[in-house]
Formats: structure tokens, sequence, C-alpha cells
């Protein structure tokens, strides 16, 4: 009977399941490093992206920033300009309507019987100080600025009449303070439709 031998062989591929272990192990280990590896380097390029996007976007707002100051500058200095504007056209409005109440009272007037001593618009309402030679001139006057009612203004009220002399002069003047609104305009009328034919 023959007897073989099998421990050597045995021994050898014993030998080599470990030798092709520790190389798997080893392979497997390296295939790992290199994976970590380009993991990191992945990593810290897409790192490195994202700093500079954000450092662009960082960019992009403080530019943006600076753009909405200078909006904000150019709104309050638009705002100023609009108040003055609105200043100026109020005066204007003002002075307008200052220079024709003035023409106004040169026409309403008794010439040669009376003068302004001062005039004052507060509001609606005008006040009027004035001299005149007698009663019947303020009374004229006054009823020059009705116009029967349809004159220029309304409400005008004699609040104060006195005498006044002149020193040294043997003069009775008449110093007085009237009051008056600006009138409603009146409204346009429609003519009468009586004074049509009708069509047989």
């Amino acid at each position: 009977m023959i007897r073989i031998n099998l421990l050597p062989f045995r021994a050898a591929r014993k030998k080599e399941n470990v030798r092709r272990q520790v190389s798997v192990f080893l392979l497997s280990f390296a295939l790992i490093i290199i994976a970590v590896l380009y993991y990191n380097i992945w990593l810290g390029n897409r790192i490195d992206k994202l700093k500079a996007r954000n450092k662009d976007t960082v960019a992009q707002i403080a530019k943006y920033e600076k753009i909405n100051q200078e909006i904000a500058q150019i709104k309050k200095t638009l705002s100023n300009l609009e108040q003055k504007i609105k200043v100026i056209e109020t005066l204007e409005g003002g002075r307008k309507d200052t220079v024709n109440l003035l023409e106004s009272m040169t026409e309403l007037i008794v010439k040669e019987r009376m003068w302004f001593t001062s005039l004052n618009v507060q509001g609606g309402t005008i006040t009027i100080h004035g001299i005149a030679l007698d009663e019947r001139t303020i009374a004229d006057f006054m009823r020059n600025l009705e116009g029967n009612g349809t004159g220029p203004y309304a409400n005008v009220t004699l609040k104060s009449i006195q005498q006044e002399q002149i020193k040294g002069k043997d003069i009775n003047l008449k110093s007085f303070n009237v009051t008056m609104t600006k009138a409603a305009p009146k409204k346009a009328t429609k003519p009468d439709n009586a004074g049509k034919t009708k069509k047989s």
C-alpha cells in the first residue's frame, strides 16, 4: 500500500492562502487609502470653490450695499428738492395772491378819499386797516367789496371805526377796520329754455 505524505502540500497551500489574504488585505487597505485621499482632494476642491463663491457673494453684497446707500442718498436729495420746490411753489402762489389782492383793492378803493395803513391775510380772512375822510367813504368802499352780492369778497364786516385827528391841523378823519373773506366762485347758470318755440 502506497502512502503519500500530504503535509507539505497542505502547509504550502495554507501559506498560499495566508499570503493571498494578506495581499487582499493590503490591496483593500491601499484602495481605501486611495479612496480616502481622493475624497479628501475632492472635498478640499469643493471647500475651495465654496470659499471662492462665498467671497464673491460677500463682494457682491458689499457692492449692492454701496449701491443701496447711493440710492438712499439720491432719494433723500430728491425728497429735499421736492420739499424746496413745494415751498417755492407755495411762496409763488402766496405772492401771486398778494399781488392779485392788491390789484383788486386798487380797483375797489375810493380814490383820493381813503388809504390803507395795513393789510393782513390770515387763512381765508382778509383784514384791512385804513383811514378815510368820512363814514360815507367807508360805506362806499364796503359796497365796492361786496358788489351787491356779486363782488369778489363776502362777509364784509366793519369791525371798528374811530375818529382820528391829524396833529397840527384841524382835520378829523375816520380810522376803520374791515374784515372779509373771498367770495365763492359763481356757478355758470344754464340758459332758460322758455324762449324756445315748439315745432309743430
